[in-house]
């Protein structure tokens, strides 16, 4: 049981765009305290990419364009850890040519110390966004 006094501490892990952090996201490194606005999300595309065996999976994505909902307040936290996404993407079998997806089973990712959105593709693996491991209260 926890008192009043002292709040209990969560790890949650985040998922945050590549695009987001591009357009208009600060850099952060493990060890650093962040304040992001969360929404729910639904983890199970990331292990559809991933592949079975992964045991990487997302609680909360960021967002900090507007997607996010009504009046919830920022969780600050700390970066306890930062894992750069990669996948292979190609179109829909009988879609759009020019509309990629993610290919199921393509995703690799590699652990970082830092994210500023520019983390560089890995050949035919494009960067897609970071999973990152966050300790709040």
């Amino acid at each position: 049981m926890t008192s009043p006094m002292h709040a209990e501490t969560m790890r949650i892990s985040v998922w945050v765009d590549d695009w987001q952090m591009q357009c208009c996201g600060e850099p952060f490194a493990v060890g650093h305290e962040v304040s992001w606005t969360l929404k729910d999300t639904d983890g199970t595309w990331l292990e559809a990419i991933l592949g079975a065996g992964s045991n990487m999976h997302v609680d909360k994505a960021e967002e900090h364009h507007g997607g996010g909902p009504d009046g919830v307040a920022p969780v600050t936290g700390t970066v306890t850890s930062i894992h750069a996404a990669y996948w292979r993407s190609a179109p829909q079998p009988d879609g759009d040519p020019k509309q990629l997806y993610p290919v199921p089973g393509s995703g690799v990712v590699t652990a970082i110390h830092f994210a500023n959105g520019r983390t560089p593709d890995r050949s035919e693996l494009k960067f897609a966004g970071y999973i990152v491991g966050l300790m709040h209260e």
